[in-house]
């Protein structure tokens, strides 16, 4: 009898949570909806900033939310496109906007075999600028890099991001793979 009970209790939980989880399902227009926690800076970040935003999220390890759901009005997103570059790297870089602050995020995937470094750069009202390095692992799962959050000198629409993606070693002669942005509202590519 107890066992009964048990299942028609997880039923009806099941069947109170599916459309939930059909609501929180990925949002379309990301990269990877499901990318890991964002990794810390490897390099401390320098401060200054000149951002651009535009839609929303509230937890900073989730991917921003898609154009046209609902959001928070004290949070926004903007995203600039899906890039992919012909040596294996994925990019999509968002400057985020939460509570009066902002800092820039990017979603990418390293498909070459090697180790490779991203500078995330956060570039806001007045010349403002924020940089942080990051380590990008070989293998070909999704990761994420970002800034840390400053507070905000401006509308959303004042900052914009740009990710540079380099192999790990340190030389002057090395390739730029992947350069991602986050787009102004005026700019049509990245």
């Amino acid at each position: 009898m107890n066992l009964r009970m048990i299942g028609i209790a997880s039923v009806v939980v099941v069947a109170a949570l599916l459309p939930l989880a059909a609501v929180a399902g990925p949002a379309d227009g990301l990269l990877w909806p499901d990318a890991p926690a964002a990794q810390g800076p490897v390099v401390d970040a320098k401060s200054s900033t000149r951002p651009d935003p535009q839609t929303a999220e509230t937890d900073p390890t989730e991917p921003p939310a898609a154009a046209g759901s609902a959001v928070s009005p004290a949070s926004a997103a903007r995203c600039g496109p899906e890039l992919t570059s012909p040596g294996g790297i994925e990019a999509q870089t968002c400057v985020l906007t939460q509570s009066g602050d902002a800092w820039a995020r990017t979603y990418y995937r390293n498909a070459t075999g090697e180790e490779l470094r991203s500078v995330l750069t956060l570039m806001g009202p007045g010349g403002r600028t924020m940089q942080t390095n990051c380590a990008v692992e070989a293998g070909d799962e999704p990761g994420v890099c970002e800034t840390p959050r400053e507070p905000s000198r401006g509308g959303s629409g004042d900052y914009s991001a740009v990710a540079e993606f380099a192999p790990a070693e340190d030389s002057d002669d090395a390739p730029l793979l992947l350069r991602s942005g986050s787009n102004s509202h005026g700019s049509g590519g990245s």
